[in-house]
């Protein structure tokens, strides 16, 4: 029976600079488990296979049902609430369902104080971590006298294969294709890379099965030619598409000096990260060893003999579902360029040897990035990239070995099967969230153990060092700050929380807060504004091809860059709404414990950053939420900043038509639900079911422009719909997931679900209470 494991080591390659706090890991055991709880585990995993047309989203039931044994039910916590069309929420009605919401979500609380989660729902990444490992798995037993055990049967057991062969089935769609994320329809993307990953992992076609349906799917929409840019280059990487058919991909741009706009350096750090692998193979033109499988599925993939396809027609093919943003005709003529007169001329002799220089000179850069993140990497697709490049170079060093046990920081168990996280986690982040959700509830005393070790895993997860030589490989200064996930993965972001010293027994030192904030202000960009993970470094790139960004909708991204027909806004690190009002917030609150310390700096970026959210308002009264869905999100952060900022209903025009906007959306039930297209669009698109995390974040958003002050009916109608939601264990809904990435994917926060419930909930009644208190004095 599987069990997650928190925080543990256990092999001699694995590198840590904090004792692997924050580290999931599945793992199985063959003795663990009753007999009753693996029925039921068999049980969770056929509802799911039978459901998975109506329900493609997991409710991480494996995970509930290890931590159920420690769930805690006090007599006055376990009153389910069942509350009828004409019932009226009452404060006390709303304080049940808080005490029964966080008794359930504080035993779902790992042992050094986060929550553990499934950060899922991205369909291509599980198959490329395979590719990668199979490949190797291939080439390993051409080293080891063509023994076939390899890198696979090193990291993957029998029980991983067939939990992520699971995964797989169980999220093909009816039309025997794969999307590129579990929301969606197939795509080319997600078919040709689930296909193939199946394949490898010793699934045989029938005639009439589920490879069957996926090949049939492939085919008629155009074979593998017509697959995107991303998984043409992990076919070819493995030997089912020729290099030929890719549009180039120049080491040689790295060797540019540094102040030239064009430079990967200037680029978004993914982006950044990823082609610099990229580079490294197209370079190379390294092809996996060709066994009697890989030529197998060189004939499956196509309508045409695999020696028959014309590459270079290929190079520009791209099937509908997937060809979200088409090229510009400055592209075409740049790409053209690039592979008929560039590419050519770097195979010859002198050119050859830029080439090769080329090549040493990103290695530096992947064995830095691979060093300096505990080879977990920034994300799974680098992670795996590298891994091959590592390989490439010397297949028995310590820079390759110790890849392989940070794969299954990766990898995460449900009832669905066994998956890729997006991320090696978002732990960080959702603690954070979590602690200012349980202090907004006024239950500290009865959760203080829980907030405790919350806090503890905050302080044990701040970054406390730079990295060496950072700005030679083009590293920002991460002292001070904390990440998404672990702070072994080592890519800054910043998180602060106001927790009164008198809640944890170890409070943080001045000294690293100061730190924080000096992290934090060298993030802001000029005009005051944040990104995601370092400040805009493509300004002066962008007025060089003469194209002017429209931060409020963000489509005029560079056209000459953005290299992916299927990702959105890749190559710029924009100014987010949601980037910059958290981290003003977290200057507002430092201010207001160290008013003294760089005391105009922070009064000018915080003047700076709530301007920019003002202006990013649309016309309707809306803001675009980039990492959720969508507007709903956007309003929750707009408009909790600008208050923070002293902006109020009263003075504000910005908070009152934000307002307005949420109330219009609201539901006649009193919830809110948003489909994830929103992102797409990037209008509005109402879902006609009540999303709890939706309702939540509108909620929250007017419960911080006044609105219980004001007219609360709206909020009591939430309140309502929020507790009717509410599950018979205190939890709420798995729903449509909400994660959102560059207005092109979808996936799950794994505690969204109940973090932002219990805020929005919280928070209301809270302000309830002090309007009591306040007539209650008045009166006297």
């Amino acid at each position: 029976m599987w069990r997650l494991k928190i925080g543990e080591g256990g092999s001699p390659l694995l590198r840590t600079g904090n004792g692997f706090v924050g580290r999931e890991v599945w793992e199985f055991d063959t003795d663990a488990g009753t007999p009753e709880e693996r029925a039921e585990v068999e049980r969770l995993r056929r509802e799911f296979t039978v459901n998975r047309f109506r329900t493609k989203e997991s409710r991480d039931l494996l995970l509930r049902m290890q931590y159920a044994k420690s769930v805690r039910h006090p007599a006055d916590f376990s009153t389910v609430i069942k509350l009828e069309d004409d019932e009226e929420v009452t404060e006390e009605t709303i304080l049940t369902s808080l005490r029964r919401a966080l008794n359930q979500y504080s035993a779902l609380q790992a042992h050094d104080g986060h929550w553990p989660g499934d950060y899922s729902g991205i369909l291509f990444i599980m198959p490329l971590l395979l590719g990668c490992e199979n490949g190797l798995h291939i080439v390993f037993g051409q080293i080891f006298s063509l023994h076939v055990t390899g890198t696979l049967d090193l990291i993957l057991s029998s029980e991983h294969r067939r939990e992520i062969c699971r995964y797989i089935y169980n999220h093909q769609n009816e039309d025997g294709g794969w999307g590129t994320q579990v929301l969606g329809q197939s795509t080319m993307f997600g078919s040709s890379l689930n296909y193939v990953a199946l394949r490898l992992l010793g699934e045989v076609r029938g005639h009439d099965d589920a490879l069957a349906k996926g090949r049939g799917w492939i085919l008629s929409h155009g074979s593998a030619t017509a697959a995107p840019q991303w998984p043409k280059i992990w076919l070819s990487v493995i030997g089912v598409y020729d290099w030929s058919g890719n549009k180039a991909i120049i080491p040689e741009l790295w060797m540019v000096p540094h102040f030239v706009p064009i430079h990967p350096a200037r680029f978004w750090c993914f982006v950044r990260m990823i082609y610099m692998s990229m580079a490294y193979l197209y370079g190379k033109k390294f092809v996996g060893p060709i066994t009697p499988t890989i030529l197998e599925i060189r004939e499956e993939l196509y309508n045409r003999p695999y020696s028959e396809i014309d590459w270079s027609k290929a190079r520009d093919s791209c099937a509908k579902e997937d060809h979200r943003y088409p090229r510009s005709p400055v592209q075409h003529i740049m790409w053209a360029f690039l592979n008929k007169f560039v590419e050519p001329t770097m195979n010859y002799w002198p050119f050859n040897k830029i080439r090769a220089t080329s090549l040493c000179n990103i290695m530096k850069h992947i064995y830095y990035e691979d060093e300096n993140t505990k080879y977990i990497g920034l994300c799974p697709i680098n992670k795996a990239l590298n891994m091959i490049c590592c390989w490439i170079e010397n297949p028995n060093s310590d820079t390759f070995m110790k890849h392989l046990p940070r794969i299954y920081d990766y990898l995460w168990l449900a009832e669905d099967g066994m998956k890729a996280k997006v991320y090696d986690g978002c732990q960080t982040w959702e603690t954070a969230l979590t602690v200012q959700a349980i202090c907004s509830t006024s239950l500290i005393d009865y959760f203080s153990l829980t907030l405790d070790k919350a806090y503890g895993f905050l302080k044990n997860s701040q970054v406390l060092q730079d990295l060496p030589r950072n700005k030679s490989f083009y590293r920002h200064r991460s002292r001070g700050s904390w990440t998404l996930s672990t702070a072994d993965n080592g890519y800054a972001l910043l998180l602060m929380s106001k927790i009164s010293p008198s809640l944890t027994r170890d409070p943080i030192k001045e000294e690293r807060l100061f730190d924080a904030v000096d992290c934090l202000l060298s993030f802001a960009n000029k005009d005051g504004t944040f990104t995601s993970y370092e400040p805009t470094r493509t300004a002066s790139w962008i007025e060089l091809i003469g194209v002017k960004v429209d931060y409020k909708k963000k489509l005029d991204e560079p056209l000459i860059l953005n290299p992916s027909e299927s990702f959105h806004n890749i190559v710029v690190d924009y100014p987010h709404v949601e980037c910059t009002s958290s981290a003003m917030q977290g200057l507002i609150t430092f201010r207001e414990l160290y008013p003294k310390y760089r005391t105009e700096e922070i009064k000018n970026c915080i003047k700076n950053a709530a301007m920019f959210i003002e202006n990013q308002q649309k016309s309707d009264g809306s803001w675009y939420g980039t990492w959720g869905v969508c507007f709903t999100y956007g309003a929750f952060f707009a408009i909790r900043g600008l208050g923070a900022a002293g902006r109020t209903y009263e003075n504000s025009q910005s908070i009152r038509n934000g307002c307005r906007f949420l109330l219009s959306k609201q539901h006649s039930a009193g919830g809110w639900g948003e489909n994830y297209l929103s992102s797409e669009t990037e209008a509005y698109i109402h879902s006609e079911n009540p999303h709890a995390v939706n309702t939540a974040w509108a909620m929250l958003a007017l419960t911080f422009a006044g609105q219980t002050e004001r007219d609360p009916t709206p909020l009591y109608r939430a309140a309502k719909q929020l507790i009717k939601m509410q599950q018979e264990a205190g939890e709420f809904p798995q729903q449509e997931h909400v994660g959102c990435f560059n207005s092109s994917l979808y996936f799950n926060y794994p505690n969204y679900r109940n973090l932002f419930p219990i805020w929005a909930l919280g928070e209301f009644r809270r302000r309830i209470l002090a309007i009591k208190d306040r007539n209650v004095h008045a009166l006297r």
